[in-house]
């Protein structure tokens, strides 16, 4: 974790960029039910009311406790409860019983979320003589923790729109509101140009050409970004070519009428057998009901938006996608390189790179060591931001990652050649 005060907080103090991030916390719950806070229908989402607690609990774990000398906990169980990985700080309710947590009430978790944040107000109050707001590291802990909840922001949506999906109802999160229906601008003219004795034809998308050359990558400069971001270095890539724009649905329904999902040659071998064994036939939330394809969204059951990007795949899904085309999916450092040339914003993007650490990477001491380095193993990296990424919070250099079959996240697919 790296940050300075030439960050998000450049044109606000750091308590009015505290009290933002909290307040977005608050409107993303108005549109939810007493009900709609615990369901947890399967291990990789997590309840909203976990999520908020949460990220309450970080603040009250990683700061106030070590900061204010005259705190005192809100209530001792809760370090249990709502601990996520954080085995230096203690046992924790294990992640596939989030849902089981009836109590403590809604009602509490929200009292919890209070007290700290009056606690939280009276640390970053500059007026306050016991004030640790100059103090760099407490400045980078706020920070940090402060992205963190942005991070669970996105969470909160997309942990959500599963919960509901698997509703016979298909409840709509907010009416009206279906962001994955944000669609790429049209084909510009050319395309890459797919492997040599493909068949298939060339992407309809343009693309951008990028010589051979060392190539600098990772962040570097002011401002906040995680660990697993440092250090910059050095990277030699050969010629390349990357699309300007993400494949659309429209693309994507081809791939499944042509057989793409029954046909082994496209597919990595673990890929092949999560298809065969979970039944895949489509990427998640899409329904054929008489002929039309339909997408659960977060304004509810609707049909699927042609133009938009393809959402909801796996890694799996989108190797092979990139495999029928004749092309392949771009590296995370191909992608960074690219990206001044394309911009991010509507899908996290994969990437055929695994998770691992940068030359030169370095693990924080205690707790906050653990924040990325020991996930390094068995995932993918992912580049860019959706279009449920709070504003402000990705930049060029971010690196997201998940294992390779997971697509609740807002996940789609550029290609490269």
């Amino acid at each position: 974790m790296q940050s300075t005060a030439k960050s998000e907080v450049a044109t606000a103090t750091l308590l009015e960029f505290y009290n933002r991030v909290r307040a977005e916390t608050m409107r993303l719950c108005e549109p939810l039910e007493i009900e709609d806070y615990i369901p947890q229908p399967i291990v990789d989402v997590s309840p909203p009311k976990w999520n908020i607690a949460h990220t309450t609990w970080f603040f009250e774990e990683m700061i106030l406790k070590k900061f204010s000398p005259e705190y005192k906990v809100f209530d001792e169980n809760f370090g249990f409860l709502f601990n996520s990985y954080y085995n230096s700080v203690g046992k924790r309710t294990l992640r596939d019983h989030r849902g089981d947590l009836s109590r403590p009430i809604v009602k509490h978790v929200f009292e919890f979320r209070n007290y700290v944040d009056d606690q939280m107000s009276k640390l970053l109050s500059d007026s306050n003589p016991q004030s640790a707001i100059r103090d760099p590291q407490f400045r980078d802990l706020v920070i940090l923790g402060l992205n963190h909840e942005q991070q669970h922001q996105e969470l909160f949506l997309t942990d959500l729109k599963y919960t509901f999906s698997v509703n016979p109802l298909f409840p709509a999160y907010r009416d009206g509101y279906f962001p994955e229906e944000q669609s790429e601008p049209p084909a510009v003219a050319g395309g890459l140009t797919p492997s040599i004795g493909n068949v298939k034809p060339p992407a309809t998308a343009g693309g951008s050409d990028f010589a051979a050359g060392i190539y600098e990558i990772g962040f570097d400069g002011d401002g906040f970004c995680f660990d697993n971001e440092l250090a910059r270095h050095k990277v030699y890539l050969d010629d390349f070519q990357i699309s300007n724009r993400l494949v659309t649905n429209a693309e994507f329904v081809e791939f499944i009428e042509s057989g793409g999902y029954g046909d082994h040659r496209l597919w990595h071998s673990e890929g092949w057998d999560w298809v065969n064994q979970n039944n895949v036939t489509s990427p998640l939330y899409w329904q054929l009901r008489d002929g039309e394809w339909l997408q659960f969204t977060l304004g509810g059951l609707r049909p699927l938006a042609m133009d938009a990007p393809v959402c909801h795949v796996s890694f799996y899904e989108a190797a092979a996608y990139a495999e029928w085309k004749g092309l392949r999916l771009p590296t995370e450092f191909e992608w960074e390189a690219a990206n001044t040339k394309f911009g991010w914003g509507k899908r996290w993007e994969w990437t055929n790179s695994a998770y691992l650490p940068y030359p030169g990477f370095k693990k924080d001491a205690g707790a906050v060591g653990e924040y990325n380095g020991k996930f390094m193993i068995n995932q993918m990296v992912l580049r860019g931001a959706s279009v449920v990424t709070p504003a402000g919070h990705s930049r060029p250099t971010y690196r997201n990652f998940f294992h390779p079959h997971l697509r609740w996240q807002f996940t789609g697919i550029r290609l490269a050649t």
